[in-house]
């Protein structure tokens, strides 16, 4: 899970640094200013997030087990969630898509302290 877990956070950095370099380039004139900051808070989120998938990489390395793979999972599913409805509604104009941010707000929560008691266990 080790090697996975890597390979998602450094996909999802990756795609976190393009969504940054495509809003501050692509978006600037098209975005109205307040849509801009929505969209670069889901870049931002999924960096630390695809940082975080790099920890749980060393984490299942150290303390492999159920707890430390939920809590790749878990922030994966978060970044899914929380970035990427904060993207889709910025570039849809769809209002009701932020609706869907808490509940990756949530999985993060959640697999942070998932991968603090894995730590703890370990």
């Amino acid at each position: 899970m080790d090697r996975l877990f890597l390979a998602l956070g450094a996909i999802s950095a990756f795609v976190s640094v393009a969504a940054g370099a495509f809003g501050a380039h692509a978006l600037r004139a098209r975005l109205a200013p307040e849509l801009l900051v929505i969209f670069e808070t889901g870049a931002r989120y999924q960096m630390y997030h695809a940082l975080g998938l790099v920890a749980v990489a060393w984490a299942s390395s150290r303390w492999p087990g159920a707890v430390t793979s939920a809590a790749g999972w878990f922030l994966v599913a978060g970044t899914l969630l929380f970035s990427g409805s904060l993207y889709a509604l910025t570039l849809s104009g769809v209002r009701a898509l932020g609706a869907v941010t808490p509940f990756g707000g949530v999985a993060f929560l959640v697999g942070w302290a998932l991968l603090a008691w894995s730590a703890l266990r370990g």
